[in-house]
Order: structure tokens, then C-alpha cells, then sequence
């Protein structure tokens, strides 16, 4: 195997830990292909994970697990056998190996012999993880956050708050030769809470983290208390909330977490997959203009510290910053190693998957639109009547024509330039590729989310990173039931 001194020893673990040798490796990867096929890779997983939740100042749910596993996939032109086992065991592996290499049999292709180990880098810490801290330390944090909400307003009438950590260790080998390990944190503190005013209810949610350690919400912008009391203030400000207006208007989108819409609307849509199969509304623009020339997106996996960030993707490739659409010409796709080789475009280390009982697949990692030249209190002020949008609830798109629609947590009215207030049960109606033809200012204030992004596909959940500056779109359908 060729490494490099620069290389975190994170292997070690499987090594020595688990019985993992290089021999194995290349047993496994031989049986993996002896049915024929292209390509085969080994994903080999350990999970160190913890949860606590409280409810009305009651421990609620606490616990911890440990989940250790591999999945073997093998690929043989466009199909996938895929295998996974739970039993490290030198038997329970080549079996999984010969299961996969069943399912996906087809010509086969020399094993390349030996490893080379992919760099790298250092994006999030490794020592001092939140996984490994005591569990009382976690539990202090979360009722700190339920202290911190109900010191806020009188009419704070619930509070949920949790904590959740994990900490993962991953070990890629494949026949082409890639070797990778990795050791990647993730943590995340949420508050949830209800407001009351006679028959009035409204309720407030906030939360962050990232590839962090339990230190980083002790002081700074993750503290319990900075989240409680944001959780608190929606759910307060909800309350004399008037009934949102309906129809086409002007819509401005704060900056940082509205990235969500850009994620769903967008993002989703320029995955290598779906555009491989013509699925997606933007199969076949590359290098066509599908936004407004304002609008620049990228999907950058290299921000350290970020909840989307990884050192390697979960096929051992290095994550990169891809520019997606630039001055809204489409540029390019997200992809993996299959779609890399099956579109004939360059792999941008997105392969990603839940555990290691799924088949890795494109995946976003932080993706964001980038900074403009307009002040933000410019494109307030350009808005004779209109809404804007801070905070967004749930959200759903229809990936073949981009159509999507969001419901807005946290909105105004924009009358006569200016904020006015509050609305509630606002959504958002349109179509992702039409609705970015309609941004006419974006400003310099880009900002990431706080770290809770969780992005759903195909049954698979994965850690991500949404953000975009203050934008302006001309024309958008808001729901409502105001006038």
C-alpha cells in the first residue's frame, strides 16, 4: 500500500481494533469480482452514536449504541449488487463478497493489486469528539436550553430540547486501487417550543451544530441559551401574527437557512443520477442559462467544521468545492464514481450514504448561492409590497419539473419598502429552474445555516449545509389566507 506521512492514521482502528488486514481487503475485493464484473469496493463502518431528550424538564429519552458493519458493492456496467454484514468475521465478509458478486455478474476485469491511500485533510477535529464525552456533560446542555426558553417570556407554555452525537469511523477499499479512512464527528442541539395566549398558540424552533466537539457549544454562537432564546423569540413573534396574503408578489429571501429552498428546488435537480436517467429538469442544459446571470451556486464539501463537510466521500474520493451554476449558466453536476464513469463526466467526490447498508449515490454536501453587490436594506427598500421570507418549515419538490412548494416559519410583509408585520401560514409555489430566472438583486451577506440540515433521498438520510445571501425575486406565488 502507498501512503502518505501527511495521512491521519485513521485506519488504525479497523487494524487494530477490529482484525481488519490489507490481505483481507484484497481477498474480499477478489471474491467481490469472481461472478465478473467492473468495478467492486468495500465500505466498512463504526458508529459511536448518543441521544438525549428532555420534555417539560423531564429526561424524556436517553441513549447510546454502537453499530459496526460492511457493505459490499459490486457494479457490472449499470447494475449494482449490493451486500452487507454486521459480522466482521473473515467468513461473514467473502460471503457478502460473493452474495454482491452474484447479484451484478457480468465480464470480468483484473483486481488491481495494492492500495493507494487518498490524502486527508484535517477539516473537523478528531480528539475531544462529542461522542466520547460524558453523557451527564450532554445532559447539562440540553436543560440549560429548557432553563433558557422558559426564562424568556411568561407565555412560553412547552419546551422540548435534545442533543444528539455520533461519532463515525469509515474505511473505503476498491479495486481500482482507492484506499481512504476517516474519522468524522457530528453533533446537534435542537429546541423546540410552544407559545400560548389564551387560544392562541404558536410554536418556534432552533438548533445548530456540525462536525464539532462538545466544547463548541459551551461558549460562542451554539450555546443552549442562544438557541432557547431564538426558539422562543419565533414562537412569541408568531403570536401576533397576521394571516399571510395570497398570490403573485414580491419576495425577498433572508440569508442562511432559506438555502433550503435552493437545496430542494435546486440542488436535488443537478445530482448526476437523476440527470443520467433524464429525470431531472435539468437534464441536458449544461451550458445553458437556467438562472438569472445574479445567481451563482456551488456545492463545497471542504468548509471545516460545517455539518456537510467530509475529508473523503463515503467511496473514498475527495470532497472538492463544485461550481454548479455560475452568473446562471448551468455548469455542471454533482456526481459519483458510476455516474462519473457511465456519463463520461469527472467524478466530484459526492458519493454518499447513510450507513453501510446502503449503496452509495450523488449527494450535496454544503450547498449555497454566493455573495452579490446589493445591500441587503437596498432590497428591502426596492419593495413596494411584497413578503419576506426568513425562517422555512417543511418543503417538497417534484424533481422531473422542478416544482416545489414551502412553508415559511418565520415571515413579514414588505410594505412601502419597509418591514411591517408579521404573517403566518405563508407558502412558497413554484418551479426551481423558473423561480431562479426571476432573481433581480442579491446581496453581500452570505450566511451558512446553523448546522441541523438533514437531506432526504431515496430512503437514505445524510448530514448537510444549506445557506444563500439576501435575495430578491420578482415574481413569486405565496400562499395564504390574508388578503
Amino acid at each position: 500500500m502507498t501512503t502518505h506521512a501527511s495521512c491521519p492514521d485513521h485506519k488504525q482502528y479497523f487494524f487494530t481494533k477490529l482484525g481488519i488486514t490489507e490481505r483481507l481487503l484484497e481477498r474480499c475485493l477478489g471474491e467481490a469480482l469472481s461472478a465478473g464484473g467492473d468495478y467492486a469496493d468495500l465500505y466498512f463502518e463504526s458508529v459511536t452514536s448518543t441521544s438525549i431528550g428532555v420534555d417539560e424538564s423531564l429526561v424524556k429519552s436517553a441513549s447510546q449504541g454502537i453499530s459496526v458493519g460492511c457493505g459490499v458493492r459490486v457494479v457490472s456496467g449499470e447494475r449494482t449488487g449490493y451486500a452487507y454484514t454486521d459480522d466482521l468475521s473473515a467468513e461473514r465478509l467473502l460471503h457478502a463478497a460473493r452474495t454482491a458478486a452474484l447479484i451484478a455478474s457480468g465480464p470480468a476485469k483484473q483486481l488491481v493489486q495494492g492500495f493507494t491511500e487518498t490524502r486527508t485533510p484535517m477539516l473537523y477535529p478528531v480528539a475531544g469528539a462529542s461522542a466520547d464525552a460524558e453523557i451527564a456533560a450532554k445532559l447539562e446542555l440540553v436543560m440549560r436550553a429548557d432553563r433558557a426558553a422558559r426564562a424568556f417570556d411568561s407565555r412560553i407554555h412547552q419546551v422540548r430540547a435534545s442533543y444528539a452525537d455520533e461519532l463515525r469511523r469509515i474505511l473505503v477499499a476498491a479495486s481500482d486501487g482507492t484506499f481512504a479512512s476517516d474519522t468524522q464527528p457530528l453533533a446537534r442541539l435542537n429546541v423546540f417550543v410552544i407559545a400560548k395566549d389564551g387560544t392562541n398558540i404558536a410554536r418556534g424552533t432552533s438548533g445548530g451544530g456540525g462536525r464539532i466537539t462538545i466544547d463548541d457549544f459551551q461558549t460562542g454562537d451554539k450555546t443552549p441559551e442562544r438557541f432557547a432564546t431564538e426558539a422562543a423569540r419565533q414562537a412569541v413573534l408568531q403570536l401576533r401574527a397576521v394571516a399571510a396574503p395570497a398570490g403573485d408578489m414580491e419576495v425577498v429571501l433572508g440569508p442562511g437557512w432559506p438555502g433550503v429552498l435552493l437545496h430542494e428546488a435546486v440542488g436535488h435537480g443537478l445530482e448526476a443520477d437523476f440527470n443520467r436517467k433524464k429525470t431531472s429538469a435539468f437534464a441536458g442544459l449544461i451550458g445553458q442559462q437556467v438562472a438569472s446571470s445574479k445567481v451563482t451556486v456551488v456545492d463545497n464539501g471542504t468548509m471545516p467544521n460545517r455539518r456537510g463537510s467530509l475529508n473523503v466521500d463515503d467511496e473514498g474520493s475527495a470532497t472538492q468545492e463544485t461550481v454548479l451554476i455560475e452568473n446562471g449558466i448551468l455548469k455542471g453536476y454533482l456526481s459519483d464514481k458510476l455516474s462519473a464513469r457511465l456519463m463520461g463526466i469527472a467524478n466530484t467526490g459526492s458519493g454518499r450514504r447513510e450507513s453501510y447498508q446502503h449503496i452509495p449515490m450523488p449527494r450535496m454536501t454544503n450547498t449555497y448561492m454566493l455573495n452579490g453587490d446589493d445591500l441587503p436594506e437596498d432590497i428591502l427598500r426596492s419593495v413596494k409590497r411584497g413578503l419576506y421570507a426568513v425562517n422555512f418549515g417543511g418543503g417538497q419538490v417534484d424533481i422531473t419539473n422542478g416544482k416545489f412548494v414551502f412553508s415559511a416559519s418565520e415571515a413579514y410583509l414588505i410594505e412601502d419598502g419597509k418591514i411591517t408585520a408579521p404573517v403566518k401560514g405563508a407558502t412558497l409555489v413554484g418551479n426551481g429552474p423558473e423561480a431562479l430566472k426571476y432573481v433581480s438583486m442579491v446581496g453581500n451577506d452570505l450566511a451558512l445555516d446553523e448546522g441541523i440540515g438533514t437531506c432526504g433521498k431515496d430512503g437514505q438520510s445524510v448530514p448537510v449545509g444549506v445557506g444563500m445571501p439576501t435575495i430578491k425575486l420578482d415574481r413569486m406565488t405565496v400562499g395564504g389566507t390574508g388578503s
